[in-house]
């Protein structure tokens, strides 16, 4: 144990009035001095190190001649643990580390509680390490969890008839089990999971065209197909309509679907292109458990417990975030409807792969320890479906058809390299702001390369796609060589450098449309108008949880001509409610609240231009398009996209060197998308984010790199909020005359079937005869609430006279009685 001499100085200090350095913003002067203290005993491999939210801690970490035993780390860490519950210190990101990593004493530590006061942990998993579980705590500080994530487990149970032999994995997440379950239902399917979470049950299933003597069509892409669907007999409901069946997609059941896909497909490996299918039902729902991580989680057990070739764990959780500012994994639905945060994050067991969400003006500090949060409980729950797939593949006696998978020859970069390098140099140097004339010189140099490799003879299966991907890979270096070495990218901007901006606030005559506004940047242009309108208006959708209604919507159009092709024109596409759903979260928490503003705001997007980023473009559109209407808006927003670059190497894990190679480029064009490695998408001011979506192509980002585009983010998104705000100050103080007029009256409860007539006759003639758009009326309590709309004020009055005509003679009536007289 420590000398008794070590442990007195080190109580001595904390009788000091200041607490020691360790805590937040203090001097160094006492640290130093428990430094000081401890070193005779821990060698000099005692340091004080700066954690990941910038907060002092202190880190042992012994050298090849000073190790310090797991007995007297233990004994330290409980003197501090003790100490610090009676002074009530917060520790932030302590870490206790021995020569060959972690100690199990101080694992075992790491996860003690002791009256409420929580000792942080830091864990390493893999090559990313990240601080486990931060919340805050009542007085702000940063405060740790204990574990969210119980170890998994995985046996084998009989069916109660014996015909099945099921194969299961449980594990407790915050408290409550979650179970995958195979080899009951659904046996004809390459692989098929069964998860249940309280009542709740979703069923996944991944099958793959795996036909061992087809003749294989090779493309550059998995041509894979999700499907998620919430079945209504999951809730005890019958869908409405005629046919009383479960129809098309809702915009909720695509949203899941693209997770689902955005989260599966970067991880296929490269060579694997044969049809691949999941589809995930909600068999159970009961209201108390988030259907969405559970169909995330399944479908990823699903392929990976099954033949398809697919090698790496990965899985998702939801965070959100309670009143005191705590972070929930996989919250219920009613609780993310009234938390601040809601973050749907995709991982591998030591990267992030992909995150999607809102927020309410969080920090990046905050969202940074979200991120954590939830991958704390995706690496657990990876290696449980690692644990569950080889236990299920097993037993059913079959293996990852990894032969399917066709060697790509990387060969051919080497000489495309070292052959076309220099003319990709002059391709990458236009400095041309125009797409067309950044992408003609990209043409004219896979003309040389296609012309030079393609006119070999004996050509094998793929060669062709071999080539295309070498050129990718080529082009995507040369313009991060040019990054690093001059920060200077195709089009002449800098790394941090936004697109020329113009905008232009009331586009549209205000004498039909209610407002409107074109913004620009590059080429990129969205034109979006705003449409207000009563109650009747709202966007009204059945769910699990019943009718659903939406005040405020966004709908984002993306037609072919904005990128100057010819295409299918009709109903919206995955990509559409996708991109239009982000640019929605992004400006919801800005809309002022009902009793403020009555009107239902409808936001349409028309993007007629198209080089990067049409959603953010969205998103700066409609804040303009709202002022000019006349909306009382909490607080303009705006959106950028960032990029990344990464060498080959570097994009097949997240590592420490991937931090430093990358470069991150503000506002990207479609050039700098499709070649790079990142497209993260965030929206806010300067005082926090709103939405978020990130999406890449290689096999995970550490947390230090999102950390970082962050940070970058903000600039760039602060730089278009002052353009807008030179356009567009304030709102418009007087409404379009063609917005809607309302009125609102307050009528005795009795009054309401008089005002309504039998069958709706009475409210039917009222918009006829006075001309109005629609009466809409809430009943409750002792009092309804009568809304009448119009575009006229005297129509408003007319009406209004009559409401009150009928109200007063529904006081004066009396229902006859019966009986005798005087």
């Amino acid at each position: 144990p420590p000398s008794p001499s070590g442990v007195i100085a080190f109580l001595f200090l904390g009788t000091l009035q200041q607490a020691p350095c360790i805590a937040p913003s203090r001097p160094c002067n006492r640290s130093r001095a428990v430094l000081w203290t401890l070193k005779p005993r821990f060698g000099q491999g005692a340091a004080l190190r700066r954690s990941i939210n910038g907060k002092m801690s202190l880190g042992l970490r012994g050298t090849a001649t000073h190790t310090a035993s797991p007995r007297t780390m233990l004994a330290l860490v409980l003197i501090i643990v003790a100490f610090s519950t009676a002074h009530a210190w917060v520790l932030p990101s302590t870490a206790i580390y021995a020569a060959g990593g972690p100690t199990a004493a101080g694992r075992a530590v790491s996860q003690a509680r002791l009256g409420g006061a929580l000792l942080p942990r830091k864990a390493s998993v893999g090559r990313l390490a990240f601080p486990l579980s931060p919340r805050r705590s009542v007085a702000g500080g940063m405060t740790m969890a204990g574990a969210r994530a119980s170890e998994p487990r995985v046996f084998e149970e009989e069916s109660s008839g014996g015909m099945f032999k099921k194969v299961i994995m449980e594990m407790e997440i915050e408290g409550q089990t979650v179970r995958l379950e195979t080899g009951e239902v659904g046996r004809l399917a390459a692989g098929s999971v069964v998860c249940k979470q309280g009542a709740t049950v979703v069923y996944s299933t991944a099958c793959g065209d795996l036909w061992e003597n087809k003749e294989e069509t090779v493309e550059d892409f998995v041509p894979m197909s999700v499907h998620y669907q919430e079945r209504s007999s999951a809730a005890g409901r019958t869908p409405g309509g005629y046919i009383k069946r479960d129809g098309r997609p809702s915009d909720d059941e695509v949203l899941v679907s693209r997770i689902i896909d955005r989260t599966l497909r970067p991880l296929f490996p490269p060579g694997f292109c044969r049809e691949t299918q999941i589809l995930s039902w909600v068999l159970s729902y009961d209201k108390k458990v988030n259907t969405d991580p559970l169909a995330v989680f399944s479908s990823a057990a699903a392929l990976i417990a099954s033949p398809i070739p697919y090698e790496k764990s990965i899985s998702g959780v939801c965070v959100g975030m309670d009143a005191k500012g705590n972070y929930i994994i996989n919250p219920s639905r009613e609780q993310l409807g009234e938390s601040r945060l809601n973050l749907f994050v995709s991982g591998t067991e030591d990267s992030v792969m992909m995150i999607e969400g809102a927020a309410d003006f969080l920090t990046e500090e905050e969202m940074e320890g979200a991120i954590a949060a939830g991958m704390e409980v995706i690496s657990m729950q990876c290696k449980g479906i690692r644990m569950f797939a080889d236990a299920a593949l097993k037993a059913r006696g079959v293996e990852p058809k990894l032969h399917l998978v066709r060697k790509v020859d990387d060969s051919l970069y080497e000489e495309m390299y070292d052959k076309f390098g220099p003319d990709m140099d002059k391709g990458i140097r236009t400095g041309s702001r125009l797409k067309a004339e950044v992408y003609s010189a990209f043409d004219v140099v896979e003309k040389k390369v296609k012309d030079h490799f393609l006119a070999r003879e004996d050509q094998p299966p793929g060669y062709d796609i071999d080539v295309k991907t070498a050129f990718k890979r080529m082009a995507s270096e040369k313009m991060r060589e040019l990054a690093v070495s001059e920060d200077l990218r195709v089009d002449g901007r800098t790394t941090r450098e936004v697109r020329p901006i113009e905008i232009n606030a009331g586009y549209l005559p205000t004498e039909c449309v209610h407002g409107s506004a074109v913004f620009t940047r590059g080429e990129t242009q969205s034109l979006a108008t705003v449409t207000l309108g009563d109650k009747g208006s709202r966007q009204r959708t059945e769910t699990l949880d019943g009718e659903q209604s939406k005040r405020f919507y966004l709908q984002y159009i993306f037609p072919p001509s904005s990128v100057g092709e010819c295409g299918r024109v009709g109903t919206p596409g995955r990509r559409e409610i996708g991109h239009g759903n982000l640019a929605e979260r992004g400006l919801r928490p800005v809309i002022p609240p009902e009793s403020e503003f009555p009107y239902n705001i409808r936001v349409e997007s028309l993007i007629t231009e198209s080089c990067g980023s049409s959603s953010m473009a969205s998103v700066c559109s409609g804040t303009l398009a709202m002022l000019d209407a006349g909306v009382p808006l909490l607080r303009p927003v705006a959106g950028v996209a960032m990029g990344l670059l990464l060498p080959y190497d570097q994009k097949q894990g997240a590592g420490s060197d991937q931090d430093d190679q990358a470069v991150i480029l503000t506002d990207i064009l479609g050039l700098e998308d499709g070649l790079g490695t990142m497209d993260f998408k965030v929206t806010g001011d300067a005082k926090g984010i709103t939405a978020f979506q990130l999406d890449i192509k290689c096999e995970g980002l550490s947390l230090g790199l999102l950390k970082r585009a962050l940070e970058q983010a903000k600039e760039g998104r602060l730089h278009i909020l002052y353009h807008m705000l030179k356009a567009k100050a304030k709102h418009s103080e007087v409404l379009s005359p063609a917005v809607p007029k309302m009125m609102t009256l307050k009528v005795p409860q009795a009054a309401i079937g008089k005002i309504i007539g039998p069958g709706g006759a009475m409210i039917r003639s009222l918009i006829e005869d006075f001309g109005l758009i629609n009466i809409d009326i809430e009943e409750g309590g002792s009092e309804g609430v009568v809304v009448i709309t119009s575009l006229s004020e005297e129509s408003n009055k007319k009406a209004g006279d009559k409401v009150a005509f009928l109200v007063e003679e529904s006081n004066n009536f009396t229902p006859a009685g019966g009986g005798g007289g005087a």
